[in-house]
């Protein structure tokens, strides 16, 4: 696997190996021992265990996020799409950060097979840029509903550019979350 640090250098593409012939194609999906290996020679932390793995799947236009965990029950996620295209989004809510309020966005398909490394610290979102997209994760911790917390996808002040696809369908819950200008101390 090959790591490939974003403008947000915490935030990390991962490239699989992947090994085809006439037959198909094979990849390692997740290998703890490389992943730590390759995080510790770009500088970064080794997280915690995975403990929770999440499912699901989005028509095409469905915008889910910018969803967060606040402490002690905060997630980083490790994302990637087995079928269809989404394009992944990670913004930096960590108040401390010089990349406070930045974001980061790569599409993930089941072309290119790239992951991305969430860490703690960030809300996350996706588009689905097809239907029938099946999105995997895995978090390092479990989901706890009094801990969750999100922000609004178009939120102005983050000026997430999403692709343009014709519009999207989000939650009621999705579009009445608030701005980043909530965003405090305790929230993130």
């Amino acid at each position: 696997m090959k790591l490939i640090q974003t403008a947000i250098p915490d935030v990390v593409i991962i490239e699989p190996k992947v090994f085809g012939d006439d037959r198909g194609w094979f990849m390692e999906s997740f290998n703890e021992e490389r992943f730590h290996i390759a995080l510790k020679e770009l500088g970064l932390p080794i997280p915690r265990a995975f403990v929770q793995d999440n499912h699901s799947c989005s028509a095409k236009g469905v915008l889910r996020g910018l969803h967060f965990q606040r402490a002690p029950h905060a997630q980083g996620k490790l994302v990637r799409v087995v079928r269809g295209a989404a394009f992944d989004v990670a913004v930096d809510i960590r108040p401390e950060s010089s990349t406070y309020l930045q974001w980061v966005g790569v599409e993930l398909n089941t072309q290119n097979n790239l992951m991305l490394w969430i860490p703690e610290g960030f809300a996350h979102g996706f588009a689905a840029l097809e239907d029938d997209t099946h999105f995997l994760y895995k978090t390092t911790d479990y989901y706890d509903k009094d801990s969750e917390g999100a922000l609004h996808w178009s939120d102005a002040r983050l000026g997430i550019k999403w692709p343009a696809i014709g519009g999207f369908n989000v939650s009621d819950k999705d579009d009445k979350a608030p701005t980043s200008d909530s965003l405090s101390e305790k929230q993130a």
